[in-house]
């Protein structure tokens, strides 16, 4: 999911130098660059790395519908992992580079849970752990927006005393003024290219154990995702292509998801793992999972187009914030704001009232 990446986007205006090893790249001199297009991107420079992204991710001109699928497991220490529902979603996107070389990314973003068996989606689940039927929580992230500058993003998700993550920790490094060019970790083999993608979140837990003291597993929560992005390098330097076909791994770690009521039960510390499909680049809806792209066309059918827009309302970037904003405290003395969103599907369409 694109929403916690661009959380709370740094953007710097300084160009900074550094330098990056790719195999055989085809690089473009700085004052050459702007009449020599077609030779490639300079993969040392940020701007050159801000442009591929873009492409990667989402694209240029038009929006692009991109789509993700798969399943996520319960791991709990010393037992094998259980297969608990399917995680699949949607995600419209649009690039713009601005003349100075910075990147903005717009998109709308769903996430849903699927019966194992049969991928529909699933309006209510039934808990292995604790033997309760639970209404499901669908994500809709209405408008997420940024502007990404030239150096590495860093996310800003929690409250105060929360500590910003640096994305691709690990694969990025700083400088010698210890700044962190955005310079890409690509790799290529041939026209495959690969590009690894991570960041791994701590931050104060909005569904507070006091305000929602079952939905809640903690004061803390850890989530993280990791896509390994696969595509054609040649259609990556191509400019004339405002888009490209990439095809990738996502996997995901998190807590219980709130929805699932494990708070107060000997499972709240147990870890979920998923793993999915990611893929975008065929025209239309193409890349939507059929039975997602009905549901979406049913109940949200907005979320497969853009707002004309670049203003973002990022008020909903993270999920648990949003369940938050959503479903009434469990505790009926704790304070209490409900989003002005309205929630196309899910638990948190229904009404919510104090219990």
């Amino acid at each position: 999911m694109l929403s916690n990446f661009l959380t709370s986007l740094l953007s710097r205006r300084d160009l900074l130098g550094s330098s990056l090893a790719l195999g055989t790249t085809a690089t473009v001199p700085g004052d050459a660059r702007a009449a020599g297009r077609s030779r490639g991107l300079d993969y040392a420079d940020p701007v050159d790395n801000l442009y591929a992204f873009g492409k990667i991710w989402a694209g240029y001109e038009q929006p692009v519908i991109g789509g993700f699928h798969g399943l996520m497991y319960a791991r709990i220490p010393g037992r094998r992992m259980i297969p608990l529902f399917g995680y699949t979603g949607t995600g419209t996107l649009l690039a713009c580079q601005e003349a100075d070389g910075d990147l903005r990314i717009k998109s709308r973003e769903t996430g849903y849970f699927t019966d194992l068996a049969s991928g529909d989606i699933l309006e209510t689940w039934d808990n292995p752990f604790t033997g309760r039927t639970v209404p499901v929580y669908h994500f809709y992230n209405n408008l997420l927006a940024g502007r990404i500058g030239k150096e590495i993003p860093k996310f800003f998700l929690g409250g105060a005393g929360d500590s910003p993550t640096l994305m691709n920790e690990g694969t990025v490094f700083p400088d010698s003024a210890g700044r962190y060019p955005f310079l890409l970790p690509f790799q290529s083999c041939g026209d495959d290219m690969m590009l690894s993608w991570d960041y791994t979140h701590e931050y104060s837990n909005p569904v507070t154990p006091e305000g929602w003291p079952r939905a809640s597993t903690g004061a803390r929560i850890t989530p993280s995702e990791h896509f390994t992005f696969n595509f054609s390098r040649r259609q990556l330097e191509d400019r004339d292509l405002p888009t490209l076909r990439f095809t990738a791994g996502f996997s995901r770690l998190s807590e219980c998801w709130p929805f699932m009521q494990m708070g107060g039960t000997p499972y709240a510390g147990i870890t979920l793992f998923g793993r999915m499909f990611s893929h975008k680049g065929l025209p239309g809806t193409g890349d939507v999972p059929p039975k997602v792209l009905a549901y979406i066309e049913k109940h949200a059918p907005e979320y497969l187009t853009l707002p004309a827009t670049w203003e973002p309302d990022n008020s909903r970037v993270d999920t648990w914030k949003a369940y938050a904003q959503d479903i009434a405290p469990e505790n009926p003395d704790y304070p209490w704001q409900p989003a002005a969103f309205r929630v196309p599907s899910g638990q948190g369409s229904l009404p919510q009232r104090r219990r």
